[in-house]
């Protein structure tokens, strides 16, 4: 009787009658990873194609030879790595197995290369006999671990060097905050002691003076209603004492006049709105070498055209700083000053013969004066320079962009 074969039987193995150990070695050469067996010598007896190509020796070259000798002999760092202390014979000597990723293998020309390998006893019967050991270049990851720290470690000193920079310009800011909020204090206080100062005029000079006209009007009025009283002798005395208190009168209202004129001046001089600036730094200049009694160097060459006028009086307002300063604290005895367009520019150079002052004094926060006409010539695009030495004067240079009104 015949019999069938089952649909569900399945097909013949055609490895069934490959012996088991070239299977083994078929499977470990497919393989990218190197593997090699040794015995209790240290000497290969096995090593798959994987890791021969990564010695760099074919693998009937390596049979029988003491891998630890071959591969496995001197540290990263160039020191001899003791046989005794070898991890891969460890693992047959003292039954311990390992994994290790931090060290190197050589290879038959001389260049090592990181590697991760680990190393297991055989057993065979109840005795080791040997050890296989499976390694993988890891340089690659080395590289790229080591290029990872190298780029994390420069992120982190830009991000140190980052929050350095950061926190010195919140220094500067809050100092310069902090020196903003002093100059405003001090530019409020002026403008107060100016509004007191003012104050403090009209009512000394020019409330007296009223007073005083007040008084002689009423003292007209009065002799005027007593005139029909009078005999022709006592009215023309009277008429010659009228004459007399209206030329006083007279004189009253040219002071009161001068007075007036000279506080309009000091808040602002007509002659910058009726002869420009010019003519208004001369005046100024001219005045100030008189009533402090120096010796006065003018030099002006007037370009064509004028500033505009909140750019005028800012200048003509740092002129008077300058001039101020030079009052309060040079003790000088002459000043020069040269006014000119150089490549641009207007530039006033006013030099003084003074004591000068030190460099950290101009720089000091509470220069407030020098604050001031920094910021001024910052406001018109421009710039102010102050060298000065004590015992050898000071020399001040305003420079401000041309630009004319058209």
């Amino acid at each position: 009787m015949e019999t069938s074969h089952n649909a569900a039987t399945p097909p013949p193995d055609p490895g069934a009658d490959v012996p088991w150990e070239q299977r083994l070695r078929l499977l470990l050469d497919s393989t990218d990873e190197g593997v090699f067996g040794i015995d209790l010598a240290g000497n290969c007896r096995y090593i798959n194609e994987a890791g021969a190509r990564m010695i760099g020796l074919p693998a009937d070259a390596l049979l029988g030879r003491n891998m630890h000798a071959l591969t496995h002999h001197t540290h990263a760092d160039g020191s001899v790595y003791a046989e005794a202390d070898c991890p891969i014979f460890n693992a047959f000597r003292r039954g311990m197995p390992c994994r290790l990723d931090n060290e190197v293998f050589w290879r038959a020309d001389g260049r090592s290369f990181a590697v991760e390998y680990s190393s297991h006893p055989i057993v065979e019967q109840g005795a080791v006999c040997g050890a296989v050991i499976a390694f993988a270049d890891i340089t690659g990851r080395k590289r790229a671990a080591e290029d990872l720290q190298q780029a994390h470690d420069a992120l982190a000193r830009a991000n140190d060097g980052l929050e350095r920079r950061v926190a010195a310009r919140t220094r500067e800011l809050t100092e310069a905050l902090e020196q903003l909020r002093e100059l405003s204090a001090y530019s409020e206080q002026v403008r107060e002691d100016e509004r007191t100062r003012i104050a403090r005029e009209v009512h000394d000079e020019l409330g007296s003076l009223l007073v005083a006209l007040k008084m002689d009007v009423n003292w007209l009025h009065k002799r005027l209603g007593e005139q029909g009283e009078r005999t022709p002798e006592a009215a023309g005395d009277m008429r010659q004492q009228m004459r007399c208190k209206c030329q006083n009168m007279s004189r009253l209202i040219e002071t009161a006049v001068d007075n007036v004129g000279r506080i309009i001046t000091d808040l602002r001089p007509s002659i910058l709105d009726h002869q420009g600036l010019w003519a208004a730094l001369e005046w100024q200049a001219q005045e100030f070498a008189q009533s402090a009694e120096i010796a006065l160097d003018w030099r002006c060459v007037p370009p064509p055209g004028d500033l505009p006028e909140a750019a005028a009086m800012a200048v003509f307002r740092i002129f008077q700083e300058i001039l101020s300063n030079v009052g309060r604290h040079a003790r000088a005895g002459s000043l020069a000053v040269d006014i000119g367009l150089r490549e641009g520019w207007l530039q006033m150079r006013v030099q003084d013969d003074g004591v000068g002052a030190a460099p950290q004094a101009l720089e000091s926060p509470t220069a407030y004066g020098v604050m001031g006409m920094r910021e001024r010539a910052r406001q018109l695009g421009g710039r102010l320079a102050i060298t000065s030495a004590s015992g050898a004067g000071s020399c001040v240079l305003l420079e401000v962009p041309w630009e004319p009104v058209p």
